[in-house]
């Protein structure tokens, strides 16, 4: 799949830019986020450099890791064999391989982020994500690229190594970028029967509450059934987080917090 044009980002951004809004409107007019909001700059960057820029070193990093693998399991790169899946999880129907994919993604990129906030040094990448005290659609851009490069290497690394078809992958990506606006988005759903099985914006938005008893919560992507496993679930029925951000200081400015990880 070719990375994405500055004219394809701009046309995906407006299309996502009514979709949202259109949904926050549903919302009483005193829950809505102003259009024009602190941070929403920074976070306009973000929507730049990502697909353009830290798309393509991504992309690089997941080929080499597969032509390497390659070299070591076969002796040679088979283009044609890595695109059809190498593994007889490959040769699973499409379908079956896409949800596959999901579980296993979700599950890896459970751990990835949970061990984001766990560790002092790595945190300080995460905690730019963590930083913004309104929360919406647009935040869900705002991630250091080498937490989106480690962090997406991570969760795939378990996919690549199964050998599944890189046309599942092709499908399966789509489905968590689109999840992950919808997680972020300032809307108060959360499922209702359904809130233990798949997550909802309420889940994920008290994963950013600033409130004490919500820190350490709710690191899912798709399935909560790995926080109620892992003991990290934090869903309260009869509320909705009210603020958000965390105690770290983080530079307001893009260029700023593409620097902070690496100051002392």
């Amino acid at each position: 799949m070719p990375l994405p044009s500055v004219g394809q980002v701009a046309l995906v951004f407006a299309v996502l830019f009514v979709v949202f809004r259109g949904l926050e409107r549903l919302r009483p007019k005193v829950q809505r986020t102003p259009l024009w909001r602190d941070g929403l700059l920074t976070d306009l960057a973000y929507w730049v450099f990502n697909p353009l820029v830290a798309e393509a070193v991504i992309r690089f990093a997941a080929l080499l890791f597969l032509a390497l693998m390659a070299v070591f399991l076969y002796g040679r790169v088979d283009k044609a064999q890595i695109l059809n899946g190498y593994g007889p999880l490959g040769h699973l129907p499409l379908a079956v391989q896409i949800v596959a994919m999901l579980v296993i993604v979700d599950f890896s990129g459970y751990w990835t982020h949970r061990y984001f906030h766990a560790r002092p040094r790595l945190w300080r990448f995460h905690a730019i994500h963590h930083a913004p005290t309104t929360l919406d659609w647009l935040s869900a851009a705002r991630v250091h690229p080498v937490n989106e490069l480690a962090g997406r290497l991570a969760a795939l690394a378990p996919v690549l190594l199964l050998g599944f078809k890189l046309e599942a992958l092709a499908w399966a990506g789509p489905v968590f970028a689109f999840y992950s606006l919808l997680l972020h988005a300032n809307l108060d759903w959360d499922f209702g029967p359904f809130r233990g099985i798949v997550a909802s914006p309420r889940f994920h938005r008290w994963h950013h509450a600033s409130d004490s008893e919500a820190q350490g919560k709710n690191f899912a992507g798709l399935f909560p059934l790995w926080d109620i496993l892992f003991g990290t679930y934090y869903m309260p029925r009869d509320r909705s987080p009210q603020h958000f951000g965390s105690d770290t200081f983080v530079p307001s400015g893009f260029l700023a917090q593409l620097l902070f990880p690496f100051r002392k």
